[in-house]
């Protein structure tokens, strides 16, 4: 899976989810300011790439991914091979 369609699938899924704009999800935003994340939609944002993706993001890891930035990184880097 290529860089572009992480993004694009990461945006159209967390567009959807949490009901925002796609052109409002920009690759240096914060995630939790953008999506207007409280302690439960986050934990809704892990489960659904955690679902999607197959990937687990423990608690340490998910503190240091605060833009989309981050997020798409990590999840590029840690698809199964």
């Amino acid at each position: 899976m290529t860089r572009e369609e992480i993004v694009e699938k990461v945006n159209a899924l967390l567009s959807e989810e949490f009901e925002v704009e796609q052109e409002g999800i920009e690759p240096e935003a914060n995630v939790k300011e953008t999506l207007s994340l409280d302690s439960l939609s986050l934990v809704d944002l892990v489960a659904i790439i955690q679902q999607t993706y197959k990937i687990k993001i423990p608690i340490a890891d998910l503190r240091e991914i605060k833009t989309f930035n981050n997020l798409y990184d990590y999840i590029e880097s840690h698809l199964p091979a």
